[in-house]
């Protein structure tokens, strides 16, 4: 269970493999396992790949604050200099989009190319909050058709109240699915820190901002997302950015669990494999 300090708490990370460095990062109420179920195994033939648990998840430190996304691209910066990591492929999801994009504003030169998936983008809250935003109705859906449990209408926008419920649904994927789900962790991260708080602060990820993010990058969306009105300013927005809408799923934002073979082919064709890879073992064995 390797553990790095960075800004002064314990990130938990995995890394794996050899080549070009990847480093990903996972969304709100995930940890690293949603990368290592199906896609890490692939991707460790061909790269250096990093995961690690967010400030608050997983088995890394949960401070009381900090949980902007620009808190977490330090982290992310942070995290790359402790493992000697000066420049990175970057893959989100969620929340880990947003940091990335968060990163590459902030750092650009730490940062080579950017796999976006599903990014939520905290500048665009306000789509998220009206009451009609359909990703309210597919959340009570979800609560409701794995736990019988009736979500009050007037409740749906109210997203301390939803992730609380969201406990209560089984594990979902893996070898534990339909097992129950740990919750004091999840509880303690509502109860104790500023992660409701600050997931809705801009700070410099503004709209205008992000139209300046000049690294190449791939911007992936479910058909059937609940996020789709974000991706539809996003796709006009960001610069050097090829759009990919993925076949509708099951669960419509999960991509990197239900259909991880696409997003695989994704990541293979803006990093680069095979030609790629070979040329940077044949420049460490000239090292």
């Amino acid at each position: 269970m390797p553990k790095v300090l960075v800004n002064g708490i314990n990130l938990h990370y995995w890394r794996v493999g050899e080549g070009p460095d990847i480093v990903m990062i996972h969304g709100l109420n995930g940890n690293l396992a949603v990368w290592h179920l199906k896609m890490v195994p692939e991707l460790r033939k061909e790269y250096r790949v990093t995961t690690y648990d967010l400030r608050g998840h997983g088995r890394s430190d949960m401070p009381p604050t900090g949980y902007t996304t620009e808190d977490m691209a330090e982290d992310l910066r942070g995290i790359m200099a402790a493992l000697g990591i000066e420049r990175a492929h970057l893959v989100g999801h969620s929340l880990g989009a947003d940091i990335c994009l968060h990163c590459a504003l902030l750092y650009p030169d730490r940062v080579e190319k950017m796999v976006l998936i599903e990014p939520a983008i905290p500048a665009l809250v306000n789509l998220r909050k009206r009451e009609d935003w359909e990703g309210w109705a597919y959340w009570a859906q979800m609560i409701e058709g794995f736990t019988g449990i009736q979500v009050p209408r007037e409740k749906w926008n109210d997203i301390g109240y939803m992730i609380r419920l969201s406990v209560e649904v089984p594990i979902i994927y893996g070898p534990a699915r339909g097992l129950p789900r740990k919750k004091e962790p999840v509880l303690r991260l509502l109860d104790t820190t500023t992660v409701v708080k600050d997931y809705e602060v801009v700070g410099d990820l503004t709209l205008e901002n992000l139209a300046k993010i000049p690294h190449p990058k791939v911007l992936i969306y479910d058909g059937s997302s609940p996020y789709l009105g974000t991706y539809q300013v996003l796709r006009d927005l960001l610069i050097n950015c090829t759009l990919v809408l993925f076949p509708p799923s099951k669960y419509q934002h999960f991509s990197p669990l239900e259909q991880p073979e696409l997003v695989l082919e994704q990541i293979r064709a803006l990093f680069g494999s095979g030609e790629a890879v070979t040329a940077f073992a044949q420049r460490k064995g000239q090292e």
